[in-house]
């Protein structure tokens, strides 16, 4: 049975907040529809024992600190109802309001302290501003006290579309990507040790430019490339949409022993797209059984331990 980190839902009040907005889309994709029941059944039928639900891009901050407080606070209330009511199947990543530092500080004391997330879920780019600039050293520095599990997720880039060409076919990929290098440019994870990382999408296109990626970072930063290469291959990563005969050597090639993750990217992708990615995974030749249950459940117990 699989743990699915890579797994969203859509509160009835978070769609009406977006559509309320003029926001049908995230990505470029249709807002789907979304319901316990029609998860569950999603679950079962592709084995998953429990999944760990977020809400996923834009998040609660369209540019008004109290709005996204409120926001985020409602989205982590109705999560954590949902583990209330269900701890069997599910568990969740608190939303927090970044770019706006003093209200993510207020909102992962309140998940940490009143809800038990298993982490948070940060965007890989809030409003313009990546993960690792240092105006978020302070909410960095309160999840490495907390020992937070960090799953990083693509948002738009701040930048124009291509006509024709949705953001989540491949600008979520180096969305993801920039945040994971701007991460390391700015050493983050070696500051902040207890901080662990998941990386959507299988690090978008991380694992693959790995190598070019790290000895820039290393040149630019007059670090160690080996140094480099080490820290990336740390982060973990998950398999939504991800686990392709393309996709799956270059991952499991680059990242650590005990850093590949399962993920469905549910309900966003449909559950053909699941299914495909799913089998592959379970038939890939190149992938051994105890690797293949690794990924499937055994490495995010170990990441979550036994709330998992």
């Amino acid at each position: 049975m699989r743990i699915d980190v890579h797994h969203h839902a859509l509160p009835k009040d978070y769609v009406s907040v977006l559509r309320g907005k003029g926001i049908e889309a995230a990505g470029g994709r249709d807002l789907p529809a979304w319901d316990v029941a029609g998860t569950i059944a999603m679950m079962d039928a592709h084995r998953i024992d429990k999944a760990i639900v977020s809400v996923s891009a834009p998040g609660a901050n369209f540019g008004d600190p109290a709005e996204a407080g409120r926001i985020a606070r409602e989205v982590n209330e109705f999560l954590a109802e949902l583990v209330k009511d269900r701890p069997d199947r599910f568990g969740f990543f608190a939303t927090l309001t970044l770019p706006d530092v003093d209200t993510s500080l207020a909102e992962i004391a309140h998940a940490f302290d009143e809800l038990s997330p298993h982490g948070v879920i940060l965007l890989a780019n809030s409003l313009g501003t990546y993960l690792g600039d240092p105006a978020f050293d302070p909410v960095m520095a309160e999840l490495d006290y907390r020992e937070a599990v960090v799953f990083v997720h693509p948002n738009e880039l701040p930048g124009p579309e291509v006509p024709g060409i949705p953001p989540f076919a491949a600008d979520f990929l180096l969305d993801t990507t920039r945040a994971a290098a701007n991460l390391v440019m700015h050493d983050v994870p070696a500051r902040y040790p207890a901080v662990r990382y998941i990386l959507s999408h299988a690090g978008g296109f991380l694992p693959y430019a790995s190598h070019r990626i790290g000895f820039i970072v290393a040149a630019m930063t007059g670090r160690d490339p080996a140094k480099v290469l080490d820290t990336m291959a740390g982060f973990y990563y998950d398999t939504a949409l991800s686990a392709s005969p393309a996709a799956l050597p270059s991952l499991l090639a680059f990242a650590k022993p005990g850093r590949v993750l399962f993920g469905s990217d549910w309900p966003f992708a449909p559950e053909p797209f699941i299914g495909y990615f799913t089998s592959t995974l379970d038939a890939y030749p190149d992938v051994d059984d105890d690797t293949r249950e690794a990924i499937n459940h055994g490495n995010a117990r170990v990441l979550f331990g036994t709330d998992a």
